[in-house]
């Protein structure tokens, strides 16, 4: 798990390597509430932590002051991320949640469009009812 900062600079990095080596990167940004879980910093900071040791080591999962949840994919499409989120919330024993999604090369080449992306449609999703992922 890594911070806001940190999580945007391996994000660029991760982009700049996609681009030498063509392959793809993708970024999940992530609410959810889980049964028998309050609404604090701390259930969030659980939600991040649960969300990092469910994911590969070359993944990265970063919570922001916001209380969303960023998760860097490498070697992800946009096509794998909704059986990725089953397996998650399944196992997070969610209540409701709202994903938004973005992926380089398909839908964004610099990192900023990409998390800008991936905010606006989990703002979507939230507004819409939840318990739903919008991908770019």
């Amino acid at each position: 798990m890594v911070d806001e900062p940190l999580f945007r600079l391996l994000l660029d990095l991760e982009i700049h390597k996609a681009q030498r080596l063509r392959y793809t990167v993708s970024i999940v940004c992530f609410t959810m509430e889980r049964s028998g879980v309050g609404n604090g910093q701390a259930s969030n900071a659980s939600i991040a932590e649960s969300i990092a040791s469910r994911l590969r080591a070359t993944d990265a999962v970063a919570m922001w002051t916001e209380g969303l949840v960023f998760f860097l994919l490498v070697d992800a499409e946009t096509s794998h991320l909704p059986s990725i989120l089953e397996r998650l919330t399944t196992r997070l024993q969610t209540v409701s949640w709202s994903a938004g999604g973005s992926s380089y090369p398909r839908s964004a080449a610099r990192a900023e469009d990409m998390v800008r992306q991936a905010v606006d449609l989990h703002t979507r999703a939230r507004n819409e009812g939840g318990n739903r992922l919008y991908v770019s």
